[in-house]
């Protein structure tokens, strides 16, 4: 497991790349749209740009936990996206204008640094919880962008 595990998910919605960025970059409201985090928010003083920290608590059926996160690319109408951990799974927003509207694509990548806790943390069940990421990544980032879809053109 010493390769990055990547996944990535697209969708056009009818509203400008500018719009698009300025939900999707507002942490606060990720709990509209996620399958798994139900609430994110910003350390004091912080917000959407490059270097600025904030808290994630997600929920499955399975377990309930906080992550902490800090944001690597805040590029307005281009790209916003965080690292957890950080240095263990990057995930990114892209936009790009598509006619009239906007190609949304959400990027999830499980690093190599990552990989390494998983195995420290899970030892020989790590590859099981690898997997198990992998498949959340690739069911929730479907449904992620159709209800940001939902949401944005609403």
């Amino acid at each position: 497991m010493s390769a990055p595990l990547n996944f990535v998910g697209s969708i056009r919605i009818s509203a400008d790349p500018l719009t698009v960025y300025g939900v999707v970059s507002d942490v606060t409201r990720t709990g509209e749209w996620s399958p798994t985090c139900r609430e994110c928010w910003w350390d004091e003083d912080h917000g959407p740009r490059q270097g600025a920290w904030f808290t994630g608590l997600n929920v499955t059926s399975e377990r309930e936990w906080k992550t902490r996160s800090q944001v690597v690319v805040a590029d307005p109408g281009v790209a916003f996206g965080w690292s957890v951990g950080p240095g263990r799974v990057v995930w990114t927003y892209r936009m790009e204008p598509s006619g009239d509207g906007t190609l949304l694509s959400e990027s999830w990548e499980f690093t190599p640094e990552g990989q390494a806790y998983f195995a420290e943390r899970f030892g020989e069940h790590a590859p099981e919880q690898v997997a198990v990421r992998s498949a959340a990544a690739r069911e929730d980032i479907p449904a992620t962008l159709a209800a940001l879809k939902r949401i944005i053109e609403q």
